[in-house]
């Protein structure tokens, strides 16, 4: 029992998977075939999760020379120092050569996602990291477009606003932190990708069985791929980092895309 625990706060919250897997998109530029995207989720940069790690991860990414990065969600965790720590963190981020976006996640809008004029400064930081926080909006880099939607738990999810912008007749995905929201109205003809995070894969479980606490709705969705049935496919990430230091069964996972025409 003690070697698991030690196991389990030692040893599995920093033993980091990167995973690689493809990324069909209806309509990928030729240009783009084969190129590379990363998904990095779950940072929960603050005193929970330690600055090396975090850095050891950012320069592996680094080193893959990736096309596109994605941020999707709790980019910090709780604490008075939040904004100072984000900036040193995230100045040391892995960048897209074509482009870098991100969305908030819970976390992001502090303790109870109500910290408004937190998250809006948070905004502010990542994005000056040369990492576009996409709130409800759509930007296009390399000839995909990123759909970025706000965070659900925060009361800030409006799809409506950002398929405003959407164009159906050019490729694209959507960036979301929390898996709930592909349940929820709004998201009109989209039919294509959803990459979020939120979940770190349920943290802790048994072998073989569920995790036993999973913060969404639908207990479906714990990690990985989902066909929602209606065009649309939802991948979750297990998450970077932690809100407590332990992990069993739910190793941490940064995800490498590989783009190709579906």
């Amino acid at each position: 029992m003690l070697g698991t625990l030690l196991y389990a706060h030692e040893i599995e919250p920093h033993w980091i998977e990167y995973l690689e897997r493809p990324l069909p998109i209806a309509g990928l530029p030729t240009e783009l075939e084969g190129r590379r995207l990363v998904q990095l989720s779950d940072l929960h940069v603050g005193a929970r999760v330690a600055d090396d790690y975090l850095l050891r991860v950012f320069e592996r990414v680094r080193g893959l020379e990736p096309d596109f990065v994605v941020y999707t969600g709790d980019l910090t965790d709780y604490g008075p120092e939040v904004l100072a720590h984000a900036e040193r963190i995230y100045r040391r981020a892995p960048q897209g050569r074509l482009g870098s976006f991100g969305v908030l996640g819970n976390h992001d809008y502090g303790r109870g996602a109500s910290n408004y004029p937190l998250a809006g400064d948070l905004a502010a930081v990542i994005s000056d990291c040369d990492i576009r926080i996409l709130r409800n909006q759509v930007a296009e880099a390399g000839g995909l477009q990123f759909v970025g939607l706000d965070d659900l738990w925060a009361r800030r999810f409006v799809p409506n606003a950002a398929f405003l912008h959407w164009r159906a007749d050019r490729p694209g995905l959507v960036l979301t932190h929390n898996p709930d929201t592909v349940d929820l109205p709004g998201w009109g003809e989209y039919r294509g990708w959803i990459l979020a995070g939120h979940t770190h894969g349920g943290q802790c479980r048994a072998p073989f069985f569920r995790a036993p606490r999973l913060p969404v709705r639908n207990k479906r969705y714990t990690e990985g791929e989902f066909d929602l049935g209606d065009g649309r496919r939802l991948f979750i990430s297990r998450g970077v980092g932690h809100t407590v230091q332990a992990r069993f069964c739910a190793r941490p996972d940064a995800v490498i895309f590989r783009l190709e025409r579906a």
